[in-house]
């Protein structure tokens, strides 16, 4: 699959764009805050109909402006084309079309359009709390999975009518099980998926991240949650009576977590910034050999400024793996060194282009 092309205004930093994108490797290079994120979050929007942030939608419009459109055509591997539009008018709700017909819910568009994105801030999936990775997985098990991301949207659901009920001191318990076979049926499935994709990923990433560390480390990953040892009627009952103390709902699968290591030590109390960077960048880039296989497309790669906090040698070994041309499809690669995008597009026979960004402005480079 790939995304042809694109048309923006006010997106962001971006007042007004339209761009052709190469199929192979499309390296976007400036400076800081100049607009080559913003271009990686416009067509994650377009395939996840969101950005890749938790801001809200207000924050998607330029300063000053009532409206903001982003559209794209995208080429699938059936050689079909549709044309994706997402627009925002102040004050307003969010409208996503498929060839000019708008969904009736932004969850039908969901994994129709796989992406899978590296950012900066990708370390904060080992360091940061466990939302951050049960975000991950929902996100990657939802492009993968319809009828998990609708698993989900009920388990959601019912967990947010128990905590009303534990908050408002409900102690009738036959009204409680009404509310947890919800979240029993739904959280079983949700676990089971989770439980999957783990035992499935693990091996990858840690395969990846071997070639990336030169061999010299060996990382794993592994699912946290109380389901592992239990039913989720089990645990909601065991825990009852605490919730009604506590007021909330303290244990189920909105609470699982991942944890990582490496040779066999905590990566998320020992590893180092170049340490977690390295499995940020193993992560994604096994999540995109992931998505493919359970797809049956090739997805969207999109890699923001990926080469920062890494050594030399990592830095040699990421480019080997991104230049793979039989394994990924379009790439997207954002860099304020021209050296690094100089590197990687001499290592390509294939379709590629670099664009210099600046102020929001996107101006092709010719290639020798």
């Amino acid at each position: 699959m790939t995304l042809d092309n694109i048309e923006i205004l006010n997106f962001k930093n971006i007042p007004n764009a339209k761009l052709e994108f190469s199929p192979g490797v499309n390296c976007l290079l400036g400076m800081n805050g100049m607009g080559k994120s913003n271009l990686l979050d416009a067509i994650h929007l377009l395939s996840m109909a969101r950005p890749m942030t938790s801001l809200p939608d207000s924050s998607l419009l330029k300063h000053g402006e009532e409206l903001m459109l982003v559209k794209g055509e995208f080429h699938t591997d059936a050689d079909a084309k549709d044309t994706i539009s997402c627009g925002l008018a102040k004050g307003k709700r969010k409208s996503l079309k498929r060839n000019g017909k708008e969904y009736s819910k932004f969850s039908e568009h969901i994994g129709n359009y796989p992406i899978v994105i590296s950012t900066p801030d990708d370390s904060r999936i080992v360091s940061g709390s466990g939302e951050e990775r049960r975000k991950l997985m929902d996100m990657v098990i939802s492009q993968a999975d319809p009828t998990y991301l609708a698993s989900l949207i009920k388990y959601n659901r019912a967990l947010e009518n128990r905590n009303k009920m534990l908050r408002a001191g409900v102690k009738d318990p036959i009204l409680y099980e009404s509310i947890e076979n919800t979240m029993e049926e739904t959280g079983t499935v949700i676990h089971n998926a989770r439980k999957d994709w783990v035992e499935a990923i693990g091996p990858i990433i840690a395969e990846i991240y071997e070639r990336i560390s030169g061999g010299n480390e060996k990382t794993d990953i592994k699912y946290k949650s109380k389901l592992n040892d239990s039913t989720m009627k089990e645990v909601l009952e065991a825990n009852r009576a605490k919730d009604q103390v506590l007021g909330f709902t303290s244990a189920g699968v909105h609470r699982d977590d991942l944890e990582s290591s490496l040779d066999g030590y905590s990566l998320r109390a020992l590893g180092s910034q170049g340490q977690l960077k390295t499995f940020a960048v193993a992560l994604r880039l096994a999540i995109y050999r992931y998505l493919k296989r359970q797809k049956g497309v090739t997805p969207l790669l999109l890699l923001d400024d990926i080469f920062d906090k890494l050594d030399a040698s990592r830095v040699e070994n990421i480019m080997k793996e991104v230049t793979n041309t039989e394994e990924f499809g379009q790439i997207f690669i954002t860099d304020t060194n021209r050296k690094h995008l100089d590197d990687i597009l001499s290592g390509i026979n294939g379709p590629k282009t670099l664009i210099h960004v600046s102020q929001g402005e996107f101006t092709p480079i010719t290639l020798e």
